[in-house]
């Protein structure tokens, strides 16, 4: 879910800097939440129930 937001926020990011519009956040403030963003995705922040909606699938594989 982390790692979806971040794509999001780049992608504004991307298309500010294409425009060269403001919307009164720093593109560089932008940048660097996008990054803060994949950290946590990477280091696991947000995932921790993500296999039980799925109903078990390690379970059915055995």
């Amino acid at each position: 879910m982390l790692a979806i937001v971040a794509a999001i926020v780049f992608g504004i990011a991307f298309l500010l800097d294409l425009l060269n519009a403001s919307i009164g956040i720093g593109l560089t403030a932008l940048l660097a939440l996008g990054l803060c963003l994949l950290a946590l995705h990477q280091g696991g922040v947000g995932t921790a129930g993500a296999g039980s909606w799925r109903g078990g699938w390690r379970r059915a594989r055995r």
